[in-house]
């Protein structure tokens, strides 16, 4: 198998444990050659994320709250001090309090809205704003999102919200990086079984939806999610920016 990403350099923030989406697309960067950065939010995640990766090509294991300047900064240098120019940066991080999950949109209170924005939105702006000066040669950031963000999925609420607010953050990024033949694209996946879908309430009657009604006939698989990051970032997609690419089995297509 070719190695699309041979000789690059990664970072992939947001793996929790191994159903994470960010870790199979971790799996497939390392599959591809990508030398690969790990972020990490406490020592706890920290030792699971060195055992999960135990079998990758991994510089560097750096800690990263999004929400803290200072770890910014810090993820900044210690990138910089790897020597090597950063070329992709996967944003897999969102979060929304379950309360506001589990009870109608209007009822969200300021602070869950301006929490879910911060951690699953605004944070891809101050990742891009961390990362751009490290892509000397160029580079890709993927973020992921869910049709929620433009259609009404029960249950989904204020992440959704969150989520379109991501997704326009995409557009505008893809605008200002652009210059700088950085590359900034959404991969939009079908509902997967990861530790933060078991938090959207009645989260299985989703999945019942995938092989009844979309296209293809099946739910969304992480391998599939993993492979489309690869392809963002390798040279096969050097014209593709700003873009919203759905991996859900065709189910954006469907009316009912």
């Amino acid at each position: 198998m070719s190695k699309l990403l041979e000789g690059r350099s990664a970072l992939i923030l947001g793996i929790a444990n191994k159903w994470s989406l960010a870790y199979s697309i971790a799996e497939a960067f390392s599959r591809h050659g990508a030398v690969l950065s790990l972020s990490y939010l406490d020592e706890r995640q920290k030792q699971s994320i060195e055992e999960l990766s135990r079998d990758w090509n991994v510089a560097a294991i750096l800690p990263c709250d999004v929400t803290r300047e200072e770890q910014l900064a810090a993820l900044t240098e210690s990138l910089r001090a790897t020597g090597r120019p950063l070329h992709a940066v996967v944003h897999s991080l969102a979060f929304a309090n379950r309360e506001d999950l589990g009870r109608p949109f209007v009822e969200t209170g300021r602070q869950g809205f301006l929490l879910a924005q911060e951690v699953s939105a605004y944070s891809l702006v101050a990742v891009a704003r961390a990362t751009a000066p490290l892509m000397t040669e160029g580079g890709s950031l993927t973020t992921l999102t869910y049709i929620g963000s433009t259609r009404v999925v029960p249950n989904y609420n204020v992440m959704g919200v969150a989520k379109a607010s991501l997704e326009a953050a995409t557009r505008y990024l893809a605008s200002d990086l652009g210059p700088q033949k950085i590359r900034v694209n959404a991969i939009s996946a079908g509902p997967v079984k990861t530790a933060s879908a078991r938090a959207v309430k009645d989260f299985s009657s989703i999945l019942e939806w995938g092989p009844k009604r979309a296209p293809l006939r099946h739910n969304t698989e992480p391998a599939e999610v993993a492979d489309a990051a690869v392809f963002l970032a390798s040279d096969l997609a050097r014209g593709v920016t700003g873009n919203i690419l759905f991996v859900d089995s065709g189910m954006q297509v469907m009316g009912l």
